[in-house]
């Protein structure tokens, strides 16, 4: 460790977002190099700051700082040149140096105690004497909380939003009730509440410990999907985290929910417990559904010769169930179309499309993710936009969509949609595809913007993995049969030819898949051993697949059902870096949370980031087009690491250039392989799925069903017949507790 004090002679960088600062600091005829979370420091202030001493490939010898503190001017010329810096707003070198003149090494104290007497200064007036003031004193007591707070553990970054939130009113907070923090301030949840509370001394059985640990017992829930938790789960889960026995538990829930942050419904004679948002969700989302879902009386003769007309014009055939989807899409206010691949979904989209274009209609497309709308775009001809900006996300902030700790992916941290209620989508017919994708919140954040007596019609394959978010909307919907529901089961004969579809079919029903068959585009390649799986892996992706299906590498995407383990994403995706992107002098790169990240890395955001801005440039660099939001999912290539600034650079689909700071790369995992959770919404030229043991619960038919149906030319299977025809086998589905179903019951 390495100690320098020394006056801020400037400062190189800030990021005034994170407080992140690159400072020159003089320390007797010496200069440093300092680099870290200063949020509150000015050129000409005094510094002590200890830390680690790196080299930088770039820009030589920095000290890293781990800790610091603002001294006091030691004397009347370091007093005048921290005033004469711009440190106090309305000082300048000139005044600084005739306040010091009159009040000497007496001049801080004067400020703090007599301020009045520096309108004896020439040039102070009274009201700017005050004001000189009211700064150094926010500038001490700012001080003095960071200091306060950092003797708990607070990191810089929290410790500013603490006191930016609380100002002095934190000290009470943390002394009395420190999970407070964890209701008002994003980014601290129940365990670092936990643990300032436990360096203040607060006792494990408080009474604040035990109703903020339930609540975020309940909060955790929905980060697996669900929008309740039955009160014995609940209390379990709650019981285990705090180490407090159930039964000391219900008076709490009683006030949790008085302060209106739970309710308690009955299902099938037991409690189940809601966080309020989500129950509210719920019960709004079914209101409106049922708003929507109007039926007219149609001429159906009549709209089959118009139907006939489009088919014919455009070479389309459809099947029973697809004139009637049709059929219903002109009846109803609201229809879902569901069904596997190959059924003709796309098709019956398409002559929707053309049906109420001859009428005159106004027509919207969306889908959940960047990819899927991609995907739709193409299939259509029409622009489909992802869900988020066909609700024109925005970045004002919001007080409505605060969320009392962490529920997930779609909390919309100042953020809000501009379309909604009193701004709703001006379509007569809006047309959402990936539906499965499609968690509680989204859908309630939709339906809000669409007005009744509009056409929504839902699109979506009820077999695929349920939504990353809370929920289960569309199977809760159809499992309601409160609305019109087609399922297209037909595959048609084109889609008949490719075993991709064949094989996904059969995987659905249970049925034995052959994999012995030649096949052109699913292949089964045996393998006992791990090692053995990776090595033919790497072979097909770099070298068979490409050629083969006309895609680049980095198109070609290996999925696997786990995370951890020989097989899992995090082992595989350091052995495939260091096959595909080894390291090299050329290269930059940056180790963050124990993985490295080098320029030409493929990489994923692994969570809803509403905020983070892109843009798109032409050729010359010149940005063409902007917008905001990158989601989870979203895959990208590494194009730039700047380590002076500490950002890097990736580019998405459609070229669209996002820069992160080096704080933000916890929102960045490597994908060379992915989760097939991850997968969804996607469609890749080429798929390889390693196919090994692993627990009973993820081995599954949907997981595998949803890998082979991401793959567009070919499969490649590697690894264990048998594991493969056990996942087919297994019909077991992780419980998924959501209650949009029974509020739809209600309501009809």
């Amino acid at each position: 460790m390495a100690t320098v004090t020394g006056y801020v002679e400037r400062i190189k960088y800030r990021n005034e977002d994170n407080g992140y600062s690159v400072l020159s600091v003089a320390d007797g005829g010496e200069e440093y190099i300092l680099v870290g979370t200063f949020p509150y420091i000015s050129e000409g202030e005094r510094i002590e700051a200890t830390g680690r001493m790196v080299e930088h490939s770039i820009y030589g010898e920095q000290l890293a700082v781990e800790s610091y503190e603002i001294k006091a001017p030691e004397d009347t010329l370091a007093i005048e040149r921290y005033l004469g810096s711009g440190a106090i707003k309305g000082i300048g070198a000139a005044l600084a140096k005739r306040i010091v003149k009159k009040f000497k090494a007496d001049t801080f104290r004067i400020m703090e105690e007599e301020p009045e007497r520096l309108a004896e200064v020439k040039g102070v007036s009274e009201r700017m004497a005050m004001e000189i003031s009211s700064q150094v004193e926010e500038k001490r007591d700012m001080r003095q909380a960071m200091v306060f707070l950092q003797q708990y553990g607070i990191s810089m970054n929290l410790a500013v939003k603490i006191y930016q939130h609380y100002g002095p009113g934190m000290y009470s907070v943390i002394q009395e009730n420190p999970y407070q923090l964890a209701d008002d301030i994003h980014g601290v949840g129940f365990k670092i509440a936990d643990e300032i509370a436990a360096k203040v001394g607060i006792f494990t059985d408080s009474d604040y410990r035990i109703r903020s640990g339930l609540f975020y017992a309940l909060l955790q829930a929905t980060g697996n999907g669900h929008t309740y938790l039955p009160e014995e789960e609940l209390f379990a889960n709650a019981s285990a985290l705090l180490n407090v026995e159930p039964e000391h538990m219900e008076k709490h829930l009683v006030d949790l929910q008085m302060e209106k942050k739970l309710v308690v419904k009955e299902k099938d004679g037991k409690r189940i417990v809601y966080p309020a948002q989500f129950y509210y969700m719920e019960l709004n989302t079914a209101r409106m559904l049922h708003d929507l879902n109007l039926h007219s009386k149609i001429d159906e003769d009549d709209v089959k010769k118009r139907l006939k007309k489009i088919t014919e014009a455009e070479k389309i055939e459809l099947d029973e169930l697809q004139e009637q989807a049709v059929l219903e899409a002109v009846s109803n206010g609201l229809l879902i179309i569901t069904g596997g691949p190959g059924t003709g979904k796309t098709t019956t989209i398409n002559t929707i499309i053309h049906y109420f274009e001859q009428e005159d209609m106004d027509i919207l497309l969306a889908a959940p993710t960047g990819r899927a709308a991609k995907r739709m775009t193409e299939a259509t001809g029409y622009e489909a936009k992802t869900i988020h900006r066909l609700l024109e996300l925005t970045g004002a902030p919001t007080v409505d969509q605060k969320n009392n700790g962490n529920s997930g992916e779609n909390r919309l941290e100042g953020m809000h949609f501009e379309r909604n209620e009193e701004n709703p989508l001006d379509a007569d017919v809006i047309i959402i595809d990936e539906m499965s994708m499609v968690d509680i919140s989204l859908i309630h954040s939709l339906l809000k913007a669409v007005n009744v007596g509009t056409r929504l019609i839902l699109v979506g394959d009820v077999n695929q993995l349920p939504s990353v978010g809370p929920g289960n909307v569309l199977r809760d919907m159809i499992a309601s049969e409160a609305f019109p529901v087609v399922k297209l089961t037909k595959i048609f004969r084109q889609a008949a030819q490719s075993d991709i579809i064949v094989n996904a079919h059969k995987i659905n029903d249970g049925e034995a898949v052959p994999l012995n068959k030649k096949s052109r585009d699913f292949l089964f390649i045996r393998r006992d051993y791990p090692a053995d799986i990776v090595k033919d892996m790497m072979v097909l992706v770099q070298d068979k697949l490409p050629n083969y299906v006309h895609a680049e590498m980095s198109d070609i995407q290996i999925m696997t059902p786990m995370r951890k383990g020989a097989l899992g994403v995090e082992a595989l995706n350091k052995q495939l870096q260091e096959k595909f992107n080894p390291p090299a002098p050329n290269k930059q790169e940056k180790e963050s949370g124990g993985t490295i990240f080098r320029v030409g890395d493929k990489v994923m955001q692994i969570k809803n980031n509403y905020q983070i801005e892109w843009e798109v440039r032409n050729r010359y660099g010149i940005p063409v087009d902007k917008g905001e939001g990158v989601f989870n999912g979203d895959t990208g290539i590494i194009r730039s690491i700047n380590s002076f600034a500490e950002t890097m650079e990736v580019e998405f689909d459609e070229r669209r250039m996002v820069e992160y700071s080096f704080k933000q790369l916890e929102e960045l995992e490597l994908a060379y392989a992915i989760t097939i959770h991850k997968s969804q919404g996607s469609e890749y030229p080429a798929v390889v799925i390693p196919v090994h043991s692993g627990p009973r619960m993820l081995m599954t038919r949907n997981l595998i069903y949803t890998a082979v149906t991401r793959a567009k030319a070919c499969v490649c299977l590697v690894g264990i017949p048998e594991v493969f025809q056990a996942m087919v086998d297994n019909e077991v589905e992780q419980k998924r507790y959501s209650g949009l179903k029974d509020r739809i019951l209600e309501i009809t």
